[in-house]
């Protein structure tokens, strides 16, 4: 069974992607048996310690059962920012975030995420266990690997991001997705938001779509909500 002691190999050894060993996750493991992986995904310029302290703040129970997994994105230079190196799963070009798209970024990081899977697969996990969350940029890869895969996910949590070139999934039209939005949000603008799950749903996806009174950011109520969204979804009995 996963999430027990004493497994051979594990993604806090590190993983590989393309033949390289990248930098070991942030992993943060549950009270009790773990039944259940989160792969959380961050935003433009963090990393992987970004959301890692705000499992306490789900409201999970003391003995739930979730791993949660918080990948870094490699380091490389944004356009966007003038070529600063950063933290990135993809090339921002433009703010016109929907159309000015670095598409082959976006496949590469997607296969990053599913070289995970892939050694969370080989552990035993069934992929029907695997949900997939992101932020902003992190949101964008989520989706896209959820939606455009092989693996049958559980579900995915996009929080505050966009969807470009949703016109192109045709895969997965019964997983649940979760989309949270700030209607405050200055940098992914709620409009911009709203458009990508109106082209999801356009393609036959149905959307749980949330909005709060807040930036580019999460809050309480919506951590909370993430939370029991998370405990609700239904996963194959271990």
């Amino acid at each position: 069974m996963p999430g027990l002691a004493g497994e051979k190999e594990t993604i806090k050894d590190g993983w590989v992607f393309a033949g390289l060993k990248q930098t070991p996750p942030v992993v943060v493991e549950p009270p009790g048996p773990a039944n259940k992986v989160v792969i959380w995904l961050h935003g433009l310029g963090a990393d992987g310690y970004d959301f890692a302290d705000i499992v306490p703040q789900l409201g999970l129970g003391a003995q739930h059962g979730i791993r949660f997994i918080f990948p870094h994105a490699p380091i490389m230079p944004v356009s966007l920012n003038g070529g600063m190196q950063m933290h990135a799963w993809y090339d921002i070009r433009s703010l016109d975030l929907l159309n000015e798209v670095d598409a082959a970024g976006i496949r590469v990081a997607c296969y990053q995420v599913y070289e995970l899977i892939e050694q969370l697969v080989r552990q035993g996990w069934a992929s029907s266990n695997i949900v997939l969350a992101g932020f902003s940029q992190g949101g964008v890869i989520a989706l896209h690997a959820a939606l455009s895969g092989q693996f049958e996910l559980a579900g995915v949590i996009a929080l505050s991001t966009y969807c470009p070139m949703a016109e192109q999934f045709y895969l997965h039209r019964d997983l649940p997705i979760l989309m949270m939005h700030g209607s405050a949000d200055p940098v992914v603008s709620l409009a911009i938001g709203m458009a990508s799950k109106a082209s999801l749903e356009k393609g036959g996806y149905e959307i749980d779509w949330r909005t709060y009174p807040m930036a580019h950011q999460v809050c309480a109520q919506q951590l909370g909500e993430i939370g029991r969204w998370l405990l609700e979804l239904d996963t194959e009995p271990k």
